[in-house]
């Protein structure tokens, strides 16, 4: 077992975007790789701000990979066209997508249960032997089973790695994750298998390497979220007090903040709906009073007001 694992920072739309991940990379770091949120296709074509967030210029991680989510061949090459237009070599397929909309057409975990489709849309790898792939799915749309059916078809492709969140689609992110059925697909999976799924604090991160010594590595989202410091403290074995994470905090929030005002045009409006979700995972143990106060706030100038109290707390 290793002594540390890589950690990956899963991407979550909404949250993790280009100036949330320079601000983290740049205060707490600790991350192997940080993950795009999905690019898809929109009748047709691509949305500005899609586009926008996988511009190498825009992105300045140490590591960055761009994720793609379609339910066919056709439109993931034509996402991957993207990609590599852009200059990415390497590049992360989709199948764990929980959201019903999209799940119902056959995207994310909503292709599990065919895999016949799964064939198809996969065998984009093989087509692309230049581009280094990668799959982040789930146990199965409503059945745990259908990750195992899967297998076959998983395991001939040269993958880098695969990501596994062990729920079903179904479920999104409620429920207990099974990790009997994780524990059996890695058994049976060739590629270097990645965890994902309710990792919150360092003593979650030991409980899975200790339980499944053969990990290439750990993908945290929402527990990066609320502890921005997570993995710099696992990778590091040390840990930031109180005082210390709210000052890093403050200059993360500082950097986002900056970076909006600077691009958006839309006014404090657009600001304000910009920067709440900063907010919606962070510090879930701080004074709930500062925190209800800056959820709650009505426009710009309370927020910032809300904000400062927040910081400003000893």
């Amino acid at each position: 077992m290793q002594s540390t694992l890589p950690i990956h920072f899963a991407p979550l739309q909404g949250y993790t975007e280009a100036f949330y991940r320079n601000a983290h990379a740049t205060y707490f770091g600790g991350i192997e790789s940080y993950y795009t949120p999905f690019i898809r296709l929109e009748k047709g074509g691509f949305r500005n701000k899609d586009v926008r967030e996988i511009e190498p210029g825009n992105n300045r991680v140490p590591h960055i990979i761009p994720q793609l989510l379609a339910s066919s061949f056709e439109k993931a090459e034509a996402i991957l066209a993207l990609f590599i237009e852009k200059g990415y070599q390497e590049a992360d397929i989709n199948l764990g997508c929980p959201f019903p909309l999209l799940a119902g057409r056959h995207n994310g975990s909503g292709i599990l249960p065919y895999p016949e489709e799964v064939e198809s849309l996969l065998s984009l790898v093989k087509k692309y032997p230049q581009i280094s792939f990668s799959v982040k799915m789930r146990l199965g749309w409503e059945n745990p089973e259908e990750c195992m059916r899967l297998l076959p078809i998983l395991n001939e492709l040269p993958l880098r790695q695969v990501t596994m969140h062990p729920r079903v689609g179904k479920q999104q992110y409620k429920g207990e994750v099974n990790l009997e059925a994780f524990a059996a697909f890695m058994e049976a999976c060739r590629h270097p298998l990645i965890y994902n799924g309710d990792i919150r604090k360092l003593e979650d991160i030991h409980r899975i390497q200790e339980q499944f010594p053969a990990l290439a590595g750990v993908m945290i989202g929402r527990g990066l979220l609320a502890n921005p410091a997570l993995a710099w403290e696992y990778k590091e074995k040390s840990q930031l007090t109180p005082d210390e994470l709210r000052q890093k905090v403050q200059m993360l929030h500082t950097s986002v903040y900056e970076q909006y005002t600077e691009r958006l045009q839309g006014g404090d409006a657009q600001l304000l709906s910009k920067m709440k979700p900063f907010w919606e995972y962070l510090l879930p143990e701080a004074d709930r009073k500062l925190l209800k106060a800056i959820h709650k706030s009505s426009n710009l100038s309370k927020y910032n007001q809300a904000v400062l109290a927040f910081f400003n707390q000893r």
